[in-house]
C-alpha cells in the first residue's frame, strides 16, 4: 500500500461513498482538512457543498476583490502571459486580519443549539471571499465562497474561521447551524472510541481490527 495523507484517504472515502449511491450532504471538516486547497478543490469537483475549518493564517482578497488579470503581452516577447498577478500595492491578507478590520455591524448574536445548561451562542459574521492560494500561478480566480468567522464577546480576537461553498442566499444562521454541526459528528466518534471501545484494539493484523471496528460500528 502506497502511503496516503488523511485528506487523501478522505477524498478516496467519499468517492467510494459517491460510487455506493449514499445520499450527498455538506461536507465537514476541521482545519487539518480545510487548509489543504487540493482538497476543498477536489470536493467542489465532485459537486459537494462543504464547510471546511482554515487556519486564522489562510490568505484570501478582500471583498469584491481579486488578483490583477495577466499583463498584455509585449511585442516581440512572444506568447501573450496568462498568469494572474499581485503587486505591491495589491495583495491577498490573512483571514485574522481581515476579520479584525470588519465594522461592528457585520457581527452577529447568533444560537445554535441547545446545550446541557443554556443555548449556544456565539458572535459571527460571514463575508464573500475568494481564496489566493497561489493564484498567481492560475489563468483563472479562485471563485468566491463565504468566509464564517467566530469571535465571542469573551476573547480578545477571532478564534475560528471556515470557508464554505454553501449557496451565495444562504442566511448566516445556517451557515453557522451547518459548521457546528460538526460537534456531532466529535461526540459520536469519541463516544465510539470510549464507550463502545473502538480505541481498545490491541491485535496486529487488519482483518482483526476491521472485524472489531466493525462490532463497534454496528453496536
Amino acid at each position: 500500500m502506497e502511503f496516503q495523507t488523511k485528506p487523501e484517504i478522505a477524498l478516496q472515502q467519499i468517492r467510494q461513498a459517491l460510487k455506493q449511491k449514499v445520499p450527498v450532504g455538506v461536507v465537514l471538516a476541521d482545519a487539518g482538512y480545510g487548509n489543504g486547497t487540493p482538497f476543498r478543490a477536489a470536493l467542489t469537483q465532485l459537486g459537494l457543498p462543504y464547510v471546511v475549518g482554515i487556519e486564522s493564517s489562510t490568505t484570501v482578497w478582500k471583498p469584491g476583490q481579486q488578483p490583477l488579470p495577466a499583463p498584455a503581452r509585449k511585442p516581440g516577447r512572444g506568447a501573450p502571459p496568462k498568469r494572474l498577478r499581485r503587486n505591491t500595492d495589491h495583495q491577498p491578507i490573512a483571514a485574522k486580519q481581515l476579520a479584525l478590520g470588519l465594522p461592528c455591524s457585520a457581527w452577529k448574536d447568533i444560537g445554535w443549539r441547545q446545550g446541557s445548561q443554556k443555548a449556544l451562542r456565539s458572535r459571527f459574521a460571514a463575508v464573500r471571499v475568494r481564496p489566493a492560494h497561489r493564484d498567481y500561478k492560475r489563468t483563472e480566480p479562485h471563485l468566491e465562497e463565504w468566509l464564517l468567522i467566530e469571535w465571542p464577546k469573551t476573547e480578545s480576537e477571532p478564534t475560528k474561521y471556515w470557508l464554505s461553498t454553501l449557496p451565495v442566499k444562504t442566511s448566516l444562521k445556517s451557515l453557522v447551524k451547518t459548521a457546528k454541526h460538526r460537534w456531532i459528528i466529535e461526540r459520536d466518534y469519541e463516544e465510539l472510541k470510549q464507550e463502545l471501545g473502538l480505541g481498545h484494539y490491541e491485535g496486529r493484523s487488519w482483518r482483526g481490527f476491521h472485524h472489531h471496528a466493525t462490532l463497534c460500528i454496528a453496536a
